[in-house]
């Protein structure tokens, strides 16, 4: 295409030549000469526009030739400004709150029906390079590391169902192009029953073209049925041959240098689980958006998040050192046999979530260890939406609760308290666990107790919740607690929707927290305050009320009345001005609450 655009400038720059030479002059809007010309001076002054003319088309060519083929052409300031406006036809869609001005109708339609498929701008991972070079975001510091000529080989395993075929391309040639040759043994392709009919036979020939450069460099497996992310990392990792394993999705880029320092960590200790650092490649225009280094870690509900490295790693004042981490967040690295030696993956995780959790957890407590290190850096496609699954909630409690059944211990009630189960008869079923028990049994695997206190102290115990879930009131049992207005400070008595505004906590300190229990200690729950005067509750930050002594003890037995320990006001309800039933502090009158789920009765 480039060598045909090429022919076509030269083509019509030759022919405006023979117009030019063959067209009289009045033609060309000269409608006399100002003196008689002769033959000899016509010719002279044709051979002279034949030479600018010349001149010209060299020094287009020459430009032409200089310029990118992915450079685009910056367009002239004033037909930019008569340019039709063309509205958006999906103002409210996600795509186009910051991208698409300008786009044609039709290219708009196109583009949203492949955002709702993907959950990210196919339509435009089909207009951009394949070999796209991404900025540089790694340390300064990482730039000046020397690394091991023996490092360990390298099999990248990709997971996908349903991705789009440009963005699996591209996550393919970034691979090949930013991991040396002799590192880099092989790229699994995990396909976990796509349906969609560009990865079948596109796919085969994009793969057929990258065996003409690297013959059998790529490895494609495909499920029969959806097997789930877990069991699609588990295949990958047992069709990998090469002396360490990256687990990746398939929305990625690798970044120049990415692998080195992932494979030298390996090398110096085999028993350690590594991450890259993931940069956010936006779902709408994607472009890259560096991210600082954290380490990864979860709440209660097993949901995996970003947090601070450790102080210790702080003070070092080097960005570049690896920092320990409690899990990981999905992408990682491990020498492949260890992870065999350590039950590899559990396949008897579902769909999605809390597998990552699993593994981090499992490494800490059976013998290795887990880091983020800083300087390999991997850009990843945030999704919108994850169109395979729409509702991850399920999978997920799913598998928390499987996770807590095999390693948490006594810890495992606060998954249940996370997730506003009973601790008794939940009725969801996590599988068969005796196998991984066993495994727990054979590699003589820590109890998590020590996790908690020598890998994960910021971790919230709860070892003082007496009760929790929705706090209802005996005389309306429609009606539930809730946490109101958000910016705000007074809690409300709403229609029991059992969400995380409506949950509440009775605590041995005769505190009650409502709207949700946060999962670590460096941060604050709001409890109940009765101000001391007026009959409108209050909901405070519980450190801040401990600390400036307000009234936020209260005596509550099951069933019975909820009194503050210092006015020896209670919580009831009462008709307001609207005829609607409100929360309010008064004068006990004999109502009384229960709280959802117990602990311990009181």
């Amino acid at each position: 295409m480039k060598a045909f655009c090429r022919i076509g400038v030269i083509g019509a720059f030759l022919l405006f030549i023979y117009i030019l030479i063959s067209t009289p002059a009045t033609w060309r809007g000269q409608t006399s000469f100002p003196e008689k010309v002769t033959d000899e001076k016509v010719e002279s002054g044709k051979l002279d526009r034949i030479e600018r003319t010349l001149d010209k088309l060299a020094k287009l060519i020459e430009e032409y030739g200089q310029r990118k083929p992915t450079e685009a052409i910056i367009p002239d300031e004033k037909q930019e400004k008569h340019k039709p406006v063309v509205p958006k036809l999906y103002p409210d869609s996600y795509l186009f709150t910051n991208w698409g001005d300008g786009l044609p109708e039709q290219e708009q339609k196109e583009a949203e029906a492949l955002f709702q498929i993907y959950g990210y701008n196919a339509f435009l991972s089909n207009q951009i390079p394949l070999d796209r070079k991404l900025p540089e975001t790694r340390h300064p510091s990482c730039l000046k590391k020397k690394y091991p000529k023996d490092l360990p080989t390298i099999s990248v395993v990709l997971i996908y169902i349903n991705e789009a075929l440009s963005v699996i391309k591209r996550a393919v040639r970034s691979i090949i192009t930013n991991t040396p040759k002799h590192l880099l043994k092989e790229i699994v392709l995990v396909d976990d029953y796509s349906t969609y009919n560009d990865l079948g036979k596109q796919l085969q020939e994009y793969i057929d073209h990258i065996h003409e450069e690297r013959p059998g460099l790529i490895k494609k497996v495909w499920h029969s049925q959806q097997m789930g992310l877990s069991q699609s990392r588990i295949t990958g990792w047992e069709h990998a041959t090469a002396d360490v394993v990256a687990i990746l999705d398939a929305h990625i880029e690798a970044s120049q240098g990415w692998a080195e320092p992932l494979l030298a960590r390996i090398k110096a200790d085999r028993t350690v689980v590594v991450s890259p650092v993931f940069d956010k490649v936006h779902y709408d225009d994607l472009h890259l958006e560096p991210y600082i280094s954290f380490s990864h870690g979860f709440d209660w509900e097993l949901w995996c998040m970003y947090e601070s490295f450790s102080p210790d790693w702080i003070k070092t004042g080097d960005e570049s050192q690896p920092g320990k981490s409690p899990s990981v967040m999905g992408i990682f690295a491990a020498d492949r046999a260890f992870l065999g030696e350590i039950g590899g993956l559990d396949g008897g995780m579902s769909v999605y979530g809390g597998e990552n959790v699993e593994l981090g957890i499992r490494v800490w407590l059976c013998g290795g260890s887990v880091e983020v290190v800083p300087c390999s850096r991997i850009a990843h496609i945030e999704r919108a939406h994850k169109p395979y699954a729409p509702d991850l909630n399920l999978s997920m409690r799913r598998n928390a609760l499987r996770v807590a059944d095999i390693w948490l211990d006594e810890y495992k009630k606060n998954v249940l308290i996370a997730w506003n189960l009973p601790l008794q008869g939940h009725g969801i079923d996590t599988g068969d666990v005796s196998e991984r028990r066993k495994l727990r049994e054979k590699l003589k695997c820590k109890p998590f107790s020590w996790y908690i206190d020598n890998v994960y102290p910021s971790l919230e115990r709860l070892d003082n919740i007496l009760g929790y879930g929705v706090l209802q009131n005996t005389l309306f049992k429609k009606y539930c607690a809730d946490q109101g207005v958000v910016p705000g400070s007074i809690p409300v008595l709403y229609e029991c929707h059992f969400q995380q505004p409506q949950l509440c906590y009775y605590t041995t300190d005769s505190e009650i927290i409502i709207g949700g229990i946060k999962s670590h200690n460096y941060n604050n729950n709001r409890c109940l305050v009765d101000p001391g005067s007026g009959s409108v509750p209050n909901l405070q930050d519980c450190k801040m009320a401990q600390l400036n002594h307000l009234h936020m003890h209260w005596d509550f037995r099951q069933g019975q009345a909820i009194r503050n320990k210092a006015t020896n006001r209670c919580l009831e309800i009462a008709q307001g001005e609207t005829a609607d039933y409100q929360l309010i502090i008064q004068q006990c009158s004999g109502q009384s609450w229960t709280i959802q789920h117990l602990v311990k009765n009181f």
